[in-house]
């Protein structure tokens, strides 16, 4: 297989084909407060670099579970010039999701999205970051506490969110708003070949 992409398509891109179930060292993390939840995961991964053709920027990738992909950088990819055969490539994915319940508030249904690069200075090993935060705030606009169920209206959907601990679901009130931030981050670094 192989795609073109510049630094965020190479990054997303080698965490999507290149990470096998087995790959996730982190645990999940849950958290838990008055009218707050909140998860975490991280995954992480290191592939080794079996071919570089710097004439066309295609670099071919072996995984932990031996299966290869051929990327092509784009431009975007500083230090391409750096990157050796044997060279080792990590990878970082970490995703996280909170929801806070927001008692009282007349905020605006609305969403909003930020995003974020870097990438490595000249001359150092090739790496780079990507990352992405989508904030929601939502409607309570319907409660069923036979099922304990809350029904949100958001800027572009409605949901239904069951709330399985009856102490979080009694202090949601109709015409509360819940705010949802979903986080996700991709960092990459190239390190030299283990002697």
């Amino acid at each position: 297989m192989r795609k073109s992409i510049g630094n965020i398509g190479f990054v997303l891109l080698l965490a999507a084909l290149a990470l096998p179930a087995t790959a996730q060292t982190g645990a999940a993390v849950v958290t838990k407060g008055p009218g707050v939840a909140g998860a975490a995961q991280t995954t992480k991964l290191t592939a080794t670099i079996t071919a570089i053709d710097a004439a066309t920027r295609a670099v071919t990738l072996k995984g932990p579970q031996g299966k290869e992909v051929t990327l092509t950088a784009g431009d975007e990819v500083k230090n391409f010039a750096q990157m050796k055969v044997g060279d080792q490539v990590n990878v970082e994915f970490v995703e996280a999701v909170t929801l806070e319940l927001k008692k009282g508030s007349t905020a605006a249904v609305a969403r909003t999205d930020q995003a974020a690069a870097a990438g490595a200075k000249p001359g150092e090993r090739p790496a780079g970051m990507v990352g992405r935060k989508v904030t929601i705030i939502a409607e309570v606009v319907d409660l069923d506490p036979k099922t304990q169920v809350v029904t949100l209206r958001g800027p572009q959907r409605t949901v239904e969110l069951k709330v399985a601990d009856p102490e979080q679901f009694k202090r949601v009130a109709k015409g509360d708003r819940v705010e949802a931030t979903y986080t996700e981050a991709v960092a990459i670094v190239v390190e030299p070949a283990k002697k």
